[in-house]
């Protein structure tokens, strides 16, 4: 059985073997391609794996550069061996769909001969391109992570209407104002929509993405399947004692959805119960101003967080990290004394996974698929986050004081906080189990590859 698997980024393994840095992003993936690579031999299954690059033609050293400007090369890991390619795609501008990626899949098709093409994720136009040219569609899986266009209704996060409209000089040089930003979800929703149309087979994990997969496509077979977390994250476990006292922990903030400006919002509040309070945002910084160039490339919606730190007097009370690998990740959430989520939009984030692994106290929004892997009254708490045509200032400081009370409350009961480490570590180990996962994931190629009848046109390309 020959399985092509069609991911957002270029595996570790590649990114070593060709001198590229590495991607922090999904790197739960090279954990299942150790899974799948460790049954070849048990499950006749060859695994291929095929990624945008920006440039291949300067890595011709490391592979063969082939028409369409794709690159082919192979990799030996201690599990396995597996195929690359990489292929040309803008993924700077994901709302763009261009016709020339059909053509770069197509050659990758013809190279790989799959029997089964697994996407991972459809939040970028490569899907559609594959979704549109593979010809057997019984035999393509589609795994949902992310889903822009639901996300895109949730983008603007009760954001003021004054901030939603404002444009900076970085916004209006960039064409992305937080206007524009929510067009460009809208934009590659329509494609997702398209792609999950398209496909005979799709992978999900929560009632939410469950719900939108019966909607777009009630013909193809759902499959409910658990990720695999990065492997840092299995093994140790949160202790009180050596963390940070009051400490908050935010694995990212640097576009609304993200919600980091209900935590500034909830964050004076917190700390008149809390003086020591102190948040730690991962990830980019969108509110540096220390220098006339700083200050010109702030969007909207750094501009508002900036001037929240100000008004609210919080520039000593949150600290920016940048971003960080998944060492440096874990020993983060081990160092902080919560751990939170204060998004107005998710499918299952894994950074809440992560956190729930490690043992981690947690507060986090009821919003998307949370509660299908988060407990709340069990796990940690959950409390009520941004509904749907609920937008406007009243909403947002209604919002952020629900977040000021999980904080309070979950540290104010330190014996009930540890209970919910504890629980939610439980849980976590069960929903993200790698063995179970992977063998999940096997059994669903298999179910797929004796499901739908050979032929000898399997192998042609076309729409």
């Amino acid at each position: 059985m020959k399985v092509l698997w069609l991911c957002n980024i270029m595996l570790p393994a590649v990114a070593r073997q060709l001198g590229i840095e590495a991607s922090n992003k999904e790197g739960w993936l090279s954990g299942l391609a150790s899974a799948v690579l460790g049954a070849q031999s048990e499950r006749g299954i060859y695994l291929s794996v095929a990624f945008p690059m920006g440039k291949c033609s300067g890595h011709t050293a490391s592979g063969q550069l082939l028409e369409e400007g794709v690159l082919k090369g192979e990799i030996r890991t201690d599990q396995g061996a597996f195929t690359y390619f990489g292929f040309p795609e803008d993924v700077s501008h994901p709302e763009n769909y261009d016709s020339a990626l059909e053509k770069s899949l197509g050659r990758i098709l013809e190279e790989a001969e799959p029997d089964i093409v697994h996407c991972f994720g459809t939040e970028y136009p490569h899907t559609l391109a594959m979704c549109r040219i593979y010809p057997q569609k019984d035999r393509l899986l589609i795994g949902l992570q992310g889903i822009c266009l639901l996300y895109a209704q949730a983008y603007f996060a009760n954001l003021p209407e004054n901030v939603i409209r404002s444009v900076t000089l970085r916004d209006y040089l960039k064409k992305d104002s937080l206007v524009r930003q929510r067009e460009k979800f809208v934009m590659r929703g329509e494609m997702e929509r398209q792609a999950v149309g398209l496909a005979g087979n799709i992978t999900g994990r929560t009632h939410w993405d469950l719900a939108c997969a019966e909607e777009w496509n009630p013909k193809a077979q759902y499959y409910h399947m658990n990720e695999v977390l990065r492997e840092e994250f299995y093994d140790p476990s949160w202790q009180e004692g050596t963390c940070i006292p009051h400490s908050i922990f935010l694995s990212q903030g640097d576009y609304p959805i993200k919600g980091l400006h209900y935590m500034l919002h909830a964050l004076p509040e917190i700390l008149g119960k809390y003086p020591d309070a102190k948040v730690y945002v991962a990830g980019n910084s969108i509110v540096r101003c220390a220098t006339l160039t700083e200050k010109l490339k702030l969007s909207a919606y750094g501009k508002y967080l900036r001037r929240l730190l100000e008004q609210k007097d919080l520039e000593e009370r949150v600290v920016f990290l940048g971003r960080l690998n998944g060492e440096q990740m874990r020993d983060r959430y081990l160092v902080s004394h919560l751990f939170v989520c204060p998004s107005s939009i998710e499918n299952s984030p894994n950074s809440l996974g992560e956190a729930m692994l490690l043992g981690m106290p947690c507060v986090s929004a009821d919003v998307g698929g949370i509660s299908s892997l988060f407990d709340g009254e069990r796990d940690g708490i959950l409390y009520q986050g941004y509904r749907v045509g609920c937008d406007g200032g009243g909403e947002l400081e209604a919002i952020s004081q629900r977040l000021a009370k999980a904080v309070i409350r979950i540290w104010s009961d330190p014996d009930r906080m540890g209970t919910y480490g504890a629980n939610a570590k439980q849980h976590a180990m069960l929903t993200h189990d790698r063995q179970k996962n992977s063998q999940r994931l096997l059994e669903i190629y298999q179910n797929i590859y004796d499901r739908v009848p050979h032929s000898v046109d399997s192998k042609k390309v076309g729409v």
